[in-house]
């Protein structure tokens, strides 16, 4: 097993009165993480939202019926909790009348998404996000020489657990995975009713990667009106399948203002989308991979450290451009991504000018380590 850095992190948070979500797109490991944690806990009541008994038994009506279901429990924890209808209003009931049971519940799926309310569980919980493999922790995992040398086969693999430890058939684990499986909750909760519009409008997505994306001509590729496109891209990031990144602006003159790109979690969903795992010297979207990767693992970077950031990119009306602008509270960081080392492109003058106290770096695959794992741990 490849241990996950917020297996650490969790019990840090546990019994302090809030829910503990766990999110994570399917397959990426949610269920050997609980088990991992639970496996310590007494009083552990396990349910499942996968099966209708579970659905009855949260199904409260008082507070009396809170505690004579649960209340002999220390650890409540629901799997599949984004199956259950409206599993926020119900986690809330239990938690505001049991506050020391220590709730613990995951989701493929945001649980917005299964409530018919607006979210219930407001100040009720700390929420944590299961990602596919990030890169820190296969450097625990197999060491620098794996990590460094298996790069071009993440580029096109990506990091889904189950697909990194495979000995052999990864694309037929992806193509499966990027099928209909991939939008099991949207097309369950949601009333999708042209799944197959969904797959095309993914298929778009993915081959404008690092791009900016325009609702109105993906509404014209697909066939469906822009509102209905935006409305689909917001229930898969939901799913944890893409995450969007709009352009950065302070109103200097000639910034793109009103823009966005659109990512995938994972190199591997994203390439099977399209059915296409030729290596990278066979490919012309080389760049495109790079910039996927290097965004989504910086992602997860901030995410296990759960740092408040915001991701943008940055583009002016003069085709000025900078890949990645992260911003931490006061601070920004612009990454320009380059695949090749070779390609050290100074960062624009108009950006440097506006953002004198931005910190900037050109990151390709030899010095990308350093932006994706804490090397003060690294060293020892």
């Amino acid at each position: 097993m490849i241990s996950r850095q917020i297996e650490q992190l969790i019990p840090k948070f546990m019994h302090k009165k809030r829910a503990i979500i766990i999110y994570g797109a399917r397959r990426t490991g949610k269920t050997t993480l609980v088990q991992a944690l639970s496996k310590d806990l007494n009083k552990l009541l396990t349910v499942n939202g996968d099966f209708s008994m579970s659905h009855d038994l949260l199904n409260v009506h008082s507070e009396d019926d809170v505690r004579i279901r649960f209340g002999k429990y220390d650890y409540l924890l629901v799997d599949e909790a984004q199956r259950i209808a409206d599993i926020g209003l119900k986690l809330k009931s239990i938690i505001d009348t049991l506050p020391n049971l220590q709730v613990i519940a995951t989701g493929s799926s945001s649980l917005d998404l299964s409530n018919s309310t607006v979210e219930p569980l407001t100040g009720r919980k700390f929420e944590f996000i299961l990602s596919p493999l990030s890169t820190a922790e296969l450097y625990d995992h197999a060491g620098i020489s794996a990590v460094m040398s298996g790069l071009p086969n993440r580029l096109i693999y990506g990091n889904y657990p189950e697909v990194y430890l495979a000995q052999q058939d990864a694309e037929g684990i992806l193509m499966e995975t990027a099928g209909s499986y991939l939008f099991r909750d949207v097309l369950n909760y949601q009333e999708v009713k042209r799944p197959d519009l969904m797959k095309k409008l993914l298929k778009a997505i993915a081959l404008q990667v690092s791009k900016q994306v325009s609702y109105a001509e993906l509404a014209s590729i697909v066939g469906l009106d822009a509102k209905t496109i935006e409305r689909y891209i917001y229930l898969m990031e939901q799913s944890f399948i893409l995450f969007r990144a709009g352009s950065y602006s302070r109103n200097v003159r000639n910034e793109l203002k009103r823009s966005n790109k659109i990512y995938f979690w994972d190199n591997g969903i994203r390439n099977a989308v399209i059915n296409d795992f030729k290596p990278l010297e066979d490919r012309l979207d080389t760049g495109s991979l790079w910039e996927n990767y290097f965004i989504s693992e910086r992602r997860k970077y901030m995410l296990s450290r759960r740092h408040g950031f915001e991701h943008y990119f940055w583009r002016t009306t003069q085709k000025q451009e900078i890949d990645l602008i992260e911003v931490t509270g006061q601070k920004l960081h612009a990454f320009e991504l380059k695949w090749s080392p070779k390609k050290t492109p100074p960062i624009p003058l108009t950006f440097t000018r506006n953002y004198p106290e931005a910190k900037t770096d050109v990151v390709n695959r030899e010095n990308y380590l350093s932006f994706l794992i804490d090397l003060d741990q690294a060293e020892h």
